[in-house]
């Protein structure tokens, strides 16, 4: 069992007064029942995937729910929308009742939430596991911070970025798991070394079609998937790339309305992330368009049946979930950017923290040298936040600084771990 970063936040969250609703969200298959069972012991369980016993929870009053379940987990609660308004009435009546909600459809899920549950709930989200949670073997074990929230935290100390990842005995296990990561993805179910590789790639094929089958058709109510089958793997193409929905849609077939419509079933169900552009800046001349990255590098490749190394967009695309979800997970005011100027200067992610922004190019190679930094030098000239820091993040498992320490190339596994 793996350890997770929210396990402590959700606990102590759900005891507070404004915690007596707990929404946890996120892809199916991610690990939310098992997390909150394990956080929640003592609450009853209710799944409503039953269409049979659906409608007998629906015939509940405000005052049989609390007195048959004072404390309660409901799972895929949107596939019971009137449930919402119930779990209103409950709170709004009784002090003592508590309820954690659950949902894998987050445009379907989140919409009633806000209508019906505004100001009283609070809402969490769970992602594939990241390298920290992967290190853990047990619910008890420590997350450790890893290099990167340490140096979000306090960017003008990089002292956590330094060592020798080679001597180090940690290093060589988290390279391992960042290996698998790149190779098959994070979900929690293939994380298990016991499992044969084939067997792993078996359940990422499952899971795709159970995606499809179930979430995109509660999503969209799509009489006929193939169109949709077709954008995704398309898209799935284009990962770390600019998007066009244009050129996805002449690619996979459809309509540019379609292809915007299906890439936003793809964003709110935690399949991809849309990394803005950054321009503000209104004396360069900026690309305004955002990157597309797939979540899950796992899904990405079973999708186009992709074995072997990955290519450079591959590799970018994981890096950028890595920072994504440690970012989220650990709930830092942190924003995150792409920028691309029109004559080719280009950025592959830029944080920006309060006083100032931290600039990242990705590089799969393992051979960095100061050539690859070109992009990072000189942002001064466009941003409007001092540069605190630049990272090259690559395979090379040596750091390396350049410009007086303003730069520093640190191996993927070292940075996230």
């Amino acid at each position: 069992m793996i350890n997770r970063t929210v396990y402590k936040f959700l606990r102590k969250k759900s005891a507070s007064k404004f915690g007596r609703i707990t929404t946890l969200t996120g892809a199916r298959q991610t690990g939310k029942t098992t997390l909150v069972k394990e956080v929640f012991p003592e609450f009853d369980y209710i799944s409503l995937e039953d269409p049979i016993t659906r409608p007998d929870y629906a015939a509940l009053s405000a005052i049989q729910w609390h007195q048959q379940h004072p404390i309660v987990i409901l799972d895929e609660v949107q596939k019971l929308p009137q449930l919402i308004e119930s779990v209103k009435a409950v709170y709004d009546q009784f002090l003592d009742a508590r309820f954690v909600l659950l949902g894998s459809s987050q445009i379907l899920l989140l919409k009633q939430v806000k209508e019906s549950l505004a100001g009283r709930t609070a809402l969490i989200e769970l992602y594939p596991l990241t390298l920290p949670e992967r290190l853990t073997s047990s619910w008890d074990d420590e997350i450790k911070l890893s290099r990167l929230i340490q140096l979000l935290s306090n960017p003008s100390d990089t002292t956590c970025l330094q060592g020798m990842p080679q001597t180090n005995q940690q290093y060589a296990r988290a390279e391992i798991e960042f290996q698998h990561y790149l190779n098959l993805g994070a979900m929690p179910a293939i994380v298990d070394h016991s499992l044969q590789e084939s067997e792993k790639r078996d359940w990422l094929r499952d899971y795709v079609s159970t995606y499809l089958q179930r979430d995109i058709r509660d999503l969209a109510n799509l009489r006929e998937l193939e169109p949709f089958v077709r954008a995704q793997k398309t898209l799935s193409s284009l990962t770390s790339q600019l998007l066009n929905t244009s050129t996805l849609a002449k690619q996979a077939g459809i309509t540019n309305i379609t292809a915007k419509r299906f890439i936003h079933y793809l964003e709110v169900s935690y399949q991809i992330i849309l990394l803005p552009p950054w321009f503000r800046n209104q004396n360069k001349r900026l690309s305004k368009s955002p990157k597309v990255h797939f979540l899950d590098p796992g899904i990405q490749r079973i999708l186009l049946s992709r074995t072997g190394e990955l290519t450079g967009g591959e590799f970018e695309s994981a890096i950028i979930s890595e920072f994504f979800k440690q970012i989220k997970n650990n709930r830092l005011e942190v924003e995150c950017h792409h920028l691309r100027t029109l004559d080719g200067k280009e950025v592959d992610l830029l944080l920006e923290l309060e006083n100032g922004y931290i600039a990242v190019e990705i590089k799969k190679s393992r051979n960095i040298s100061l050539s690859d930094a070109k992009h990072l030098r000189k942002l001064d000239e466009i941003l409007d936040k001092p540069l605190l820091h630049s990272l090259v993040v690559s395979n090379d498992p040596h750091i390396q600084t350049w410009d007086n320490g303003k730069i520093t190339a640190v191996p993927a596994a070292w940075l996230f771990s």
